[in-house]
């Protein structure tokens, strides 16, 4: 009798996600085939950038072009799906038809919008209500910023409706096209090959960086002079007008002082592994001001396998399992999206006998964030895959339980040169 209903609940659940894997699917389908655009596009006519209809004669239009088709569509899917479970389990059936009934109210509330019934965009039009934006775009499901991005940040991605599966699937959760993407670091072989590929998706960059040399990319036989910017711990004020202009911050510089246990050494570390990158990731939260800072920025954070596994150089763990603690703390109520990159050895100046090209750690970075991954693992340690996950989810249950918020401030915090 058991396998009888874990089969009944799946065919359940499983006609809510048809639904919406036919939805999505229509929708990013509409983008590329015209005649389907022809009806979609009146969706992107609808909007203004604060989500206000440009007029309700548009809006009810849009309705009758694109979401009850689009529901009609769904509903038909929904249909061949019961089939299906009418031929495979005769005498559960019924539970299939549970995605037709979801379909249907898609379709009854997109008619009401589209007849203009009092009230019906308000209960039902979640993603398009406008108002300030009271989190940053949602990792698993659909919010009012996540959805924004599909309007005005770029049109051909961010196609989900309700779960954000097929994104993520497509690389579609996060578009870099036209974004300004400011890397530190950027004079070493990890910030390199980051521009390089960041770059390659379409991103503006910047190269921060304490050489005094401008960085250039190899692009085949061409070379390209990426907009250098020189800065150096303890002025991370000074990029404060620059930071007003970037969509994505990658935190990456770092140093490895290997074995020394010195007080130099330790102050020195602390500095420029951890309390740096706190700093400016602080600085940039206070140009996250408007819906579209929330929808669009994000700061990327180089905390390391070092987190959470042993590196043999105790101050580089110390420091970054700090600075790890400091970004897991912060991004409980930060005003953007905050990323985690936890990288494995990889070869570089800091790390010559690293096992991994940095070339193929920049890449995976950029695929899995185009994936929307929050927590960026790339690693040959297969533990890593473990042990982190674990780590980060205690770690921030136990933030949440034993802190709370304080009151937002409007300035970065004062440059500190002395250990706290």
């Amino acid at each position: 009798m058991l396998p009888i209903w874990i089969a009944t609940v799946a065919w359940g659940l499983g006609s809510i996600l048809w639904a919406e894997l036919v939805r999505d699917l229509y929708h990013a389908f509409a983008h590329v085939w015209q005649p389907l655009y022809r009806l979609h596009v009146w969706h992107h006519r609808v909007f203004r950038p604060n989500l206000t209809p440009a007029s309700e004669e548009i809006y009810q239009q849009a309705h009758w072009r694109n979401d009850v088709p689009e529901a009609l569509v769904m509903l038909g899917f929904g249909l061949l799906w019961w089939l299906g479970a009418y031929l495979v389990l005769p005498s559960y059936h019924w539970v299939a038809g549970i995605g037709c009934l979801y379909t249907l109210s898609f379709l009854g509330s997109a008619i009401a919008r589209g007849s203009g019934v009092p009230g019906a965009d308000r209960l039902t039009d979640l993603t398009h209500q406008p108002g300030p934006f009271a989190t940053p775009p949602s990792r698993w499901f659909v919010n009012r910023p996540y959805h924004w991005r599909h309007h005005f940040d770029n049109q051909n991605a961010y196609f989900c409706g309700t779960f954000t599966f097929i994104d993520k699937l497509m690389g579609t959760a996060l578009s870099l096209k036209g974004k300004t993407v400011a890397v530190t670091g950027a004079s070493g072989t990890l910030g390199r090959s980051l521009l390089l590929h960041l770059h390659e998706a379409g991103a503006k960059v910047i190269a921060l960086t304490s050489g005094n040399e401008a960085v250039a990319l190899t692009l085949e036989s061409e070379t390209l002079e990426v907009n250098t910017v020189t800065w150096q711990i303890g002025q991370e004020n000074d990029l404060a007008a620059l930071f007003e202009k970037v969509d994505i911050l990658i935190l990456n510089h770092g140093m490895n002082v290997n074995g020394d246990r010195t007080p130099e050494a330790i102050a020195t570390s602390y500095q420029v592994n951890a309390f740096s990158a706190w700093r400016l990731m602080e600085l940039f939260f206070t140009t996250v001001r408007t819906n579209q800072d929330i929808a669009r920025k994000e700061v990327w954070v180089n905390t390391s396998e070092a987190e959470s596994n042993p590196a043999f150089s105790p101050l580089y763990e110390l420091t970054k399992r700090t600075l790890g603690d400091l970004v897991t703390l912060r991004r409980l109520d930060a005003p953007c999206i905050v990323r985690k990159l936890i990288l494995g050895p990889f070869k570089s100046n800091l790390n010559p006998i690293g096992v991994m090209s940095a070339d193929w750690v920049a890449k995976q970075i950029v695929k899995q964030a185009k994936a929307d991954n929050r927590n960026i693992i790339v690693t040959i340690n297969p533990l890593t895959f473990i042990t982190f996950p674990i780590k980060e989810l205690l770690n921030s249950v136990y933030f949440k339980l034993f802190s709370r918020p304080g009151i937002k401030v409007s300035q970065p915090p004062e440059t500190n040169h002395s250990l706290p």
